[in-house]
């Protein structure tokens, strides 16, 4: 698929899958693999393997090279897969090589490991994993990985397999100039949460990573078919009911994006399993709370 497919194919919901656990912490191939193939039953634009839902930094190399492994192998070409790589610039480009080979269709950098990289430093970070694989890349601003609209073009520039841009800082003026100085050179993403998807879509997003889309598929494209329409009271129903009083819960402690939505699948019966460390579970009071949630959800389940 080449970067241009790719682009135009990116419209609507990425399903983004987390990590299935066993209870000793290995990963749950089977449940990983169940998972991936159920999100195939929905009209995703793409999953992601080994993001940051997926739990990337609590795993080896060699682990999320296997998780994009068994993620390309349940999907079996029906949408595409992006496989996320970080760490540093030996480790990220041992991991998109490896997720080429696994048969990933493209790659989601995360920020490196330093978190008072250089800008020229970035410059080669990113350039070198971009030129590590024949892949489309994409690039997540999150956290202190934070880019001028200048910034980004010189990034378009330097990383010519730069495809699309995932947002995760929810600073809808910032993007908007990000996105007018840069034009349509790349696919435009919101990724910081399903709940910013109201903000995402009033400025022109063609798509958003939905960690919801764990749980309630359903319930993620009806938020990105009510954003693409510019419905903005379909779109604020659907955060009122939903998806406010599930972020709720995930924002009472950090980590809690992913603990949070873990403990919600196996409430429901899918494979979410425990977190790796640093992430920590949910207490029994909140698991409490979580069925409340569930309760919620089960019209659009």
């Amino acid at each position: 698929m080449t970067p241009a497919e790719l682009r135009n194919r990116l419209r609507g919901v990425f399903g983004f899958p987390v990590t299935p656990f066993k209870k000793d912490l290995s990963i749950d191939h089977n449940g990983l693999a169940k998972l991936a193939d159920w999100m195939c039953g929905y009209s995703f634009c793409a999953q992601v393997a080994a993001g940051g839902t997926g739990e990337i930094y609590s795993m080896t190399v060699e682990e999320n090279i296997d998780v994009v492994r068994t993620v390309v192998k349940a999907v079996n070409g029906r949408m595409p897969v992006v496989a996320g790589v970080g760490y540093n610039v030996p480790m990220g480009t041992a991991m998109a090589r490896g997720m080429e080979e696994a048969g990933a269709d493209s790659l989601l950098v995360m920020p490196p490991y330093y978190t008072n990289a250089p800008w020229e430093g970035l410059l080669h970070y990113y350039e070198d994993i971009g030129k590590s694989t024949g892949l489309p890349l994409s690039l997540y601003s999150r956290d202190w990985a934070s880019f001028s609209p200048e910034q980004v073009a010189q990034l378009c520039d330097r990383v010519p397999t730069l495809t699309f841009w995932k947002d995760g800082q929810g600073d809808a003026r910032k993007y908007q100039r990000i996105m007018q100085k840069v034009g349509n050179r790349l696919a435009w993403i919101g990724g910081i949460g399903d709940d910013c998807a109201p903000a995402y879509f009033a400025i022109g997003v063609q798509a958003y990573t939905s960690s919801i889309s764990n749980v309630a598929p359903k319930l993620s494209l009806a938020i990105a078919e009510a954003g693409l329409a510019g419905d903005r009271d379909a779109m604020n129903q659907l955060m009122d009911k939903y998806v406010h009083p599930l972020y709720f819960l995930r924002d009472k402690r950090k980590g809690y994006e992913v603990s949070v939505m873990k403990k919600m699948m196996d409430l429901l019966g899918l494979p979410g399993g425990p977190v790796r460390p640093p992430l920590c579970e949910v207490t029994a009071e909140e698991a409490k709370q979580i069925e409340k949630v569930v309760e919620i959800y089960k019209d659009v389940l």
